[in-house]
């Protein structure tokens, strides 16, 4: 497809959205469905798919194909929503225009009478030594395919050396962040190495897992999520560092803001997100690297242009005075109003501005284990578990049976442990402020990564 350069065929509006994560992708499904295919809808993408992204740590732990998590635009979204792959490089709000790079190295202008800016948001990178060399990020299917099969292949070295140290720093992993992300990423990764230590004749004890947090677990969610995965980490042994920061990276392991000098041939940095650099050079207000919208996510004295998800700092009903959290529930629920917004601003409907009702958090900590506050009711263990693939089944907008199906064999079979090698070094750079900056293996010490 190449998109029009005027923004219009002469009949029919186009809304330009920037982004298909949940803010964007949802964006798209509210708009199509009120305005019943009467306008051009371009979602512009560098991938042709929404990314269930709270499932990507059961992808990196073994337990579900990457394809289950990722689902095709054109598989679920009408026909008047069209993608156009690449990357947005350029926004002129005077033209109405947005530049963008086609996979192919192709320059392209696509013209709007609407802009939605739902970018979403990129890891944040401390000024910490070492950081951007040493350290994997994760926020995408080539680094969930990375980490799988470098734990894969951590193990395996491991079985295969004679070196005391060298088992050990190769059978240590260090993750940085205590969210999420950081948080599953632990408990699904401790899990899956435990069985491959197993499998390789092992000691599954040996697998030490170290999560580091300048808070608790989960700061900023509620306390009994926080303290019961803090509480099931503990207990499988993941050694959990709160009030901890890493002061320094090298290539054969981290030290710690206690003094402790930890060898591994694995960092993981989880600390958190910032919002994609492109809109922080645009001639509108922006506060801490958000976008100010309107309760009604359009951005002031811009009316043609809306902003919502990790992109924009939403003004929460529920705190005078601050933005809403970076989180998926914002995102699906701003994706839907700035659909309704926009049909509106075209004649479908009416405006509302943002408001929400706090539906509780889930936590998937691997095996049996889970937490989680649906309406504020505190659950632990299977009935926890049951709750959250519940929810991750009902979120997902499509491969909901293959991703059951995977549930059931992961439940009744041992993991996969084959090492693909379709993602050999980091596809995304950490700090992407930074493309320079050189792709090291994940830590290794060599010149030239090995498979």
């Amino acid at each position: 497809m190449t998109p029009r350069a005027d923004g219009t065929d002469g009949t029919r509006p186009r809304v330009v959205i920037v982004g298909s994560g949940f803010a964007g992708y949802h964006t798209a499904k509210s708009l199509a469905r009120r305005t019943r295919g009467e306008i051009d809808i371009v979602v512009v993408s560098p991938t042709n798919y929404f990314l269930y992204l709270p499932l990507l740590p059961e992808v990196a732990g073994g337990i579900l194909e990457p394809r289950r998590i990722a689902v095709a635009l054109s598989d679920t979204l009408p026909s008047c929503v069209r993608h156009a792959p690449g990357e947005v490089d350029a926004i002129d709000l005077e033209a109405r225009e947005i530049g963008w790079l086609d996979p192919e190295g192709v320059a392209h202008r696509t013209g709007y009478d609407r802009l939605v800016l739902a970018a979403g948001s990129v890891h944040k990178v401390m000024p910490v030594p070492g950081v951007s060399e040493y350290a994997v990020g994760f926020r995408g299917v080539p680094e969930a395919f990375y980490l799988r099969d470098h734990l894969v292949r951590q193990i395996d070295l491991a079985a295969m050396s004679d070196d005391p140290a060298e088992v050990a720093a190769r059978c240590t992993f260090v993750v940085v962040g205590a969210g999420y992300t950081g948080t599953e990423l632990a408990a699904q990764g401790q899990l899956f190495t435990r069985a491959l230590a197993r499998s390789r004749g092992l000691d599954p004890d040996t697998m030490r897992w170290v999560l580091v947090s300048r808070g608790r677990v989960l700061a900023g969610l509620d306390e009994h999520l926080s303290r019961t995965a803090d509480a099931v980490l503990r207990r499988r042994g993941v050694e959990v560092h709160t009030d901890t920061t890493m002061d320094e990276a090298a290539e054969d392991g981290v030290l710690l803001s206690t003094g402790e000098r930890i060898p591994t041939r694995t960092l993981l940095w989880c600390v958190g997100v910032r919002v994609d650099p492109l809109i922080e050079d645009l001639p509108i207000e922006i506060d801490d690297g958000r976008v100010v919208v309107e309760p009604t996510l359009q951005v002031p004295g811009r009316p043609e242009l809306y902003a919502c998800g990790d992109a924009a700092a939403v003004p929460d009903p529920s705190r005078p005075g601050e933005a809403t959290p970076m989180t998926a529930q914002h995102a699906v629920r701003q994706g839907t109003l700035a659909g309704r917004n926009i049909a509106a601003s075209l004649g479908y409907g009416t405006v509302r501005p943002y408001r929400h009702r706090d539906l509780g958090f889930v936590v998937d900590l691997g095996g049996l284990q889970a937490a989680a506050a649906p309406l504020n009711i505190p659950l632990t263990g299977l009935p926890a578990k049951v709750v959250a693939r519940g929810y991750h089944l009902a979120a997902m907008p499509g491969n909901r049976l293959r991703t059951a199906v995977d549930w059931v064999i992961e439940a009744v079979q041992p993991r996969q442990s084959a090492q693909l090698g379709l993602v050999r070094s980091p596809a995304i750079p950490l700090d992407t402020a930074s493309p320079e900056v050189p792709q090291h293996h994940l830590g290794f010490p060599h010149a030239t990564p090995r498979s």
